[in-house]
């Protein structure tokens, strides 16, 4: 009777074990890839997984350019935003979101952010994402590990 725990344990921010890791984005599709990485972002893999902590790791997507869209969605999703004066509702594809700059990683946080929580917890794990374009990323001091998005369900 040693062996078992009658105590659940809850994670804690000054307890929990955070990592950095790397994700390769080319050939994903986006709403996949995002269900995954928004997972790793809340922490939902690690077995000291805490509801209210943010637990998760620091997520840091390479070649975001080159994810894709699933059927007909580049060309027929629509991203709405609005300036704040009246009349002024502005509509978007991916299509045309991808040639300004910046506009991949609006794809996906808005895919990311969606998956998340609402509230202080859901945009404190929003900090811990890290999209770049290319196959570079200057979080090299922080030692990520590299690994296959893949392998996660």
């Amino acid at each position: 009777m040693d062996t078992l725990s009658l105590r659940t344990i809850s994670a804690n921010k000054e307890t929990v074990k955070k990592e950095w890791v790397v994700v390769d984005c080319t050939g994903q599709v986006v709403g996949r890839l995002c269900t995954k990485v928004a997972k790793l972002l809340r922490g939902k893999y690690k077995p000291s997984f805490t509801p209210h902590v943010d637990c998760g790791d620091n997520v840091i997507l390479v070649n975001a350019d080159k994810v894709v869209f699933s059927g007909k969605k580049e060309t027929d999703k629509v991203y709405i935003r609005y300036t704040g004066y009246p009349g002024g509702q502005r509509f978007a594809n991916p299509e045309q979101l991808r040639k300004r700059p910046g506009g991949v990683d609006k794809i996906i946080r808005h895919a990311v952010k969606g998956m998340l929580p609402k509230g202080r917890l859901g945009r404190a794990l929003m900090d811990n994402l890290y999209v770049y374009e290319g196959a570079e990323h200057d979080k090299e001091a922080q030692k990520p590990k590299k690994i296959d998005i893949n392998q996660y369900k």
